[in-house]
């Protein structure tokens, strides 16, 4: 390991908050904290996380930087995510998704393989979008999205500009 890879919270406390001053009852960094471990453990909406933070209560809320015991509700999830400059988001961990491919190298001999997959974002069609279809590059070796991008309808994995930029090795 040449290098190690920084914690995720401290990329998270990177974004920009979107939101006012006034009103504002949790600090970002812990929501968007908050939020990474309650999807990875499975959690798919916001009321799974806002109900995820409640039932772990005070212990992991103080772990992730909130100041008292309570979790945010569903509402201001879905409010501040909406708000939320998603593309300086994606832009974090997707430095952080390099880094973690950097700090944790292919053991010798082996390549590093990435994959590219197209999905229509689940939900989407229920919000109004028609489908709406993404282009994700994958690690294969560590399961870990480097990256992802809103793509054309009809683009497929092969024709799609963003995977030959990350197969010719800019990802």
């Amino acid at each position: 390991m040449d290098q190690p890879c920084r914690p995720l919270i401290e990329v998270l406390a990177e974004i920009p908050d979107p939101r006012h001053a006034r009103g504002k009852r949790y600090p970002l960094t812990p929501v968007l904290a908050l939020a990474c471990v309650a999807m990875l453990c499975g959690d798919r909406s916001y009321s799974a996380s806002a109900e995820w933070g409640r039932n772990y209560g005070g212990p992991l809320l103080g772990a992730l930087g909130f100041a008292g015991t309570r979790a945010p509700c569903a509402a201001t999830l879905y409010l501040l995510f909406r708000a939320l400059d998603r593309a300086a988001l994606d832009a974090a961990l997707g430095r952080w998704a390099e880094g973690v491919l950097a700090a944790t190298p292919a053991p010798a001999g082996e390549v590093e393989g990435l994959a590219g997959d197209g999905k229509a974002v689940r939900g989407s069609r229920t919000q109004g979008a028609p489908g709406a279809p993404l282009l994700s590059i994958v690690s294969q070796r560590l399961g870990l999205t480097m990256a992802q991008a809103a793509v054309d309808d009809k683009t497929t994995e092969t024709r799609s500009r963003y995977c030959r930029r990350c197969s010719a090795g800019s990802c």
